[in-house]
């Protein structure tokens, strides 16, 4: 049983069954195999857990943060199983029904199990903690935008600006360049002749600041700290390389 659930081909192999069976179950494709596959996926994932706060204690399962995702799948995914292996009319309980759903949350389990990414992990997090107050001037930015926008515009074009929450949507979708252009057009229909000349450069101004130069300055700063790991690797390896190099030579004039 340790090597069993000790072994990573192995509860991949699980996985990939288990997603398969969620993909062909939210695919209107039903049947008593899919059912017993998906009930046995289940419980090989319950014993694994069980197993391995036997092995590690209970405290020390959940000091992992991998095990507190692996666990709080497997106690989501219980509806499910009692659901399997207990058939029962549940229209009354409509909650129960809702738990269900987060049987789609153990595809995560597939992530942890690939090579490499715990580094990759650390490289995000590395780039998250390097953009941070970047990318929190960049929500302050569409902040200050959004409610401008809103006190112009709310009569003008409701359906974008007619409250802070709407017109925050508004200046985000401006910020990824998505369908800006339909935004200004709509305003500049129901809007004095006097401002109409102000409008579209009002929402150039915004396209240019937000979606040309924040995002790219913003992607900028996050790839480049998430490549920032491999750098130091490869500048390490030259300064071992420089001290053997150093070392060589120093052996090389003693010798003379």
């Amino acid at each position: 049983m340790k090597r069993i659930f000790t072994n990573d081909k192995a509860i991949l192999a699980v996985i990939f069954l288990n997603s398969l069976l969620i993909f062909l179950e939210e695919s209107n494709f039903s049947s008593v195999w899919i059912t017993t596959l998906d009930t046995l996926c289940l419980l090989f994932f319950l014993l694994e857990m069980c197993f391995k706060i036997s092995e590690m204690g209970f405290v020390g399962y959940w000091k992992n943060g991998w095990n507190c995702l692996d666990g709080l799948l497997v106690i989501l995914a219980l509806p499910t199983l009692i659901a399997n292996l207990f058939p029962v009319e549940l229209t009354d309980f409509s909650f129960f029904l809702i738990m269900r759903l987060f049987r789609v949350f153990r595809v995560f389990r597939l992530v942890h199990l690939f090579p490499h990414f715990n580094s990759i992990a650390n490289a995000f997090k590395l780039a998250m903690r390097e953009s941070l107050s970047l990318l929190v001037g960049y929500v302050i930015t569409i902040c200050i935008f959004a409610l401008m926008s809103c006190a112009m515009f709310h009569d003008a074009a409701p359906q974008y600006f007619g409250d802070p929450f709407d017109s925050l949507y508004s200046i985000f979708r401006m910020f990824t360049i998505e369908g800006w252009y339909d935004i200004p057009d709509a305003i500049y229909e129901h809007i004095t002749p006097t401002f109409r000349f102000l409008v579209r450069p009002y929402f150039v101004f915004i396209l240019v600041v937000g979606g040309i130069i924040g995002m790219s300055l913003l992607n900028s700063v996050f790839v480049d700290a998430m490549v920032s790991d491999n750098n130091d690797d490869i500048k390490n390896k030259l300064d071992e390389l420089e001290k053997k190099l150093d070392q060589i030579l120093k052996n090389q004039e003693e010798n003379k």
